[in-house]
């Protein structure tokens, strides 16, 4: 689809946020198409490291409300827990280059990823909260392990953005580079890995992620479970209300 562009070449799968006029935000169909070619990438021998990435400008906006809105995930094999499902099992190397704003799933889909590069714009943000509901993609379990418990209630509990510089201190990217040569220091970087033997990788990898990924399957589930019933509830309401109206939302009554 042209919204999600799979390009495959000397051992790199690159699937590139193609849909600037929406601010790369993410449809059910977006989904699908990333968690096809992940499954594809999986099984193919000849992809040896995917890379994601967006523009120079942004990354992702997150999910697209409207289309949310109007199919909400609600069963384990929504497009959208297909793709994060794929996205943490993925067993080999996965490369993001990250530009602009990373909103939502924008941020939280980087804690699966293996190397992370940033443009000095990147502006990383998990608003669940802003929005009434929780966290997804096991991020309630990985921004504690990697960011230390108190800067991820901050990050988590008051929902604001923080820049690259921030990102880079806490680990969730490797290096901050100018936005104009993020996709393609990320490009050289898959390249360098692809040459890598496979098996060598797929093991290395299996083996840091030894013990975690049963856990990060359940907080999943978990988050699911929590996110299908906050949706319902009336925080979510006002929130998404709000959105629409274009005003500020009032949780004063809720």
């Amino acid at each position: 689809m042209s919204d999600i562009l799979v390009h495959a070449e000397a051992g790199v799968m690159t699937l590139t946020f193609n849909r600037l006029d929406k601010k790369n935000s993410i449809t059910r169909a977006m989904y699908a198409a990333l968690g096809d070619a992940l499954a594809k990438a999986a099984e193919d021998s000849a992809v040896r490291a995917v890379l994601i990435q967006g523009d120079a400008t942004i990354f992702s906006a997150g999910n697209d409300i409207g289309d949310f809105l109007n199919a909400p995930p609600s069963t384990p094999d929504s497009p959208v827990f297909r793709f994060l499902h794929g996205i943490a099992a993925f067993p080999k190397p996965l490369v993001a280059a990250v530009c602009g704003p990373a909103v939502g799933i924008g941020t939280t889909m980087l804690f699966h990823c293996d190397l992370v590069y940033a443009g000095d714009n990147a502006a990383f943000s998990m608003p669940f909260v802003n929005l009434g509901l929780c966290p997804e993609a096991a991020s309630s379990l990985l921004v504690p392990q990697m960011f230390g418990y108190h800067r991820a209630a901050e990050a988590l509990l008051l929902g604001e953005p923080f820049m690259a510089e921030a990102a880079l201190e806490v680990g969730l990217v490797n290096r901050i580079v100018p936005p104009t040569e993020a996709n393609s220091i990320a490009q050289a970087q898959a390249h360098k890995l692809a040459a890598k033997p496979l098996s060598s990788l797929m093991e290395i990898k299996r083996l840091m992620k030894k013990g975690q990924q049963a856990s990060v399957i359940e907080r999943m589930g978990e988050e699911g479970e929590s996110f299908g019933r906050l949706l319902r509830e009336p925080a979510a309401k006002e929130a998404f209300t709000a959105f629409m109206e274009k005003r500020k939302p009032d949780f004063s009554k809720v």
